[in-house]
């Protein structure tokens, strides 16, 4: 099923961290906006796509974290690697997305997986795309309309250059380990950080020097994230006197740091840098130190 052309007007404000459900629910019929679902559970891969056929926001098109937002895995680069550039570049046109569109990306709720695709975005240089603030948990709380089945977009020519700034990988994190400039930021829960149980790598621990913290901390009690001067206060003394682009987020698989990047540049500290391979990576191979406590 394809989604139906409109002939709404067209939007002239970029929405490039968090956007409403107020204001998504305004463009449903633009032209120029596309919104993709990326609804997802560890424990059952395949749940978010079933949650998005039985009901989704019109118009949305479905992007599994798995087939759409990861590489192929080799047993030492992750559970979740990032493709190469131009497989992102493939994935997004495939999925009808390209470089003047609004793009509006959404989860379940917390903006953990919509995130992914966010910066997977900005990563190639597409600046216009917004995760909603609240998800599809906020999206039907508030009664707004859902469509059943599968949609689709025209395929689409998505043409991008990856910004080399925004990703660290291992060898470049284990040659700056010593750098007193790093801010490394670990997202994981503070009890996987420190060591005392890991459900879902080999070896629990943390990588050395990193600070705690924990995404759902970017987040009040209504499963929306906080107010940008709330954000900045609680990440601006992760980065002491550092800018954002000195710190290096990761988590378990190169997921949830993107929460915290999310939360900074919402904040107005400025985009910082991923370390897409995170822990799961880190921790295959036995030669990298490993911190616990």
């Amino acid at each position: 099923m394809t989604a139906p052309p409109s002939a709404a007007p067209v939007t002239e404000i970029h929405h490039g961290t968090l956007v409403s459900t107020d204001v998504l629910a305004a463009h449903l019929h633009d032209a120029r906006w596309a919104i993709v679902d990326c609804r997802f559970n560890l424990d059952d891969v395949e749940a978010g796509e079933r949650a998005y056929l039985e009901a989704h926001v019109p118009g949305a098109v479905s992007a599994h974290l798995d087939r759409h937002l990861s590489g192929p895995r080799t047993g030492r680069n992750g559970r979740h690697p990032l493709p190469s550039p131009e497989q992102m570049s493939a994935t997004f046109g495939k999925l009808g997305l390209e470089r003047d569109l609004q793009i509006a990306v959404y989860d379940q709720g917390p903006g953990m997986y919509a995130a992914r695709l966010w910066w997977m975005l900005r990563y190639l240089g597409h600046d216009a795309v917004a995760v909603v603030d609240g998800g599809f948990a906020k999206w039907v709380a508030e009664g707004r309309p859902v469509r059943a089945k599968g949609e689709s977009r025209p395929p689409r020519r998505f043409e991008g250059a990856p910004r080399p700034g925004m990703l660290v990988v291992a060898g470049e994190l284990e040659h700056r380990l010593a750098d007193s400039a790093l801010r490394l930021i670990d997202a994981r829960s503070p009890e996987r950080y420190r060591g005392e149980m890991e459900p879902l790598d080999p070896v629990a621990g943390h990588i050395p020097g990193a600070v705690n913290h924990h995404c759902q901390q970017n987040l009040g009690e209504d499963g929306t994230f906080l107010p940008a001067g709330e954000l900045k206060r609680r990440l601006a003394p992760l980065l002491g006197d550092e800018p954002a682009s000195r710190a290096v987020c990761y988590c378990g698989s190169g997921v949830t740091a993107c929460h915290n990047l999310l939360a900074m540049a919402h904040a107005g500290l400025g985009l910082g840098r991923l370390y897409a391979g995170s822990w799961s990576e880190w921790c295959a191979d036995p030669a990298r130190p490993v911190v616990h406590g």
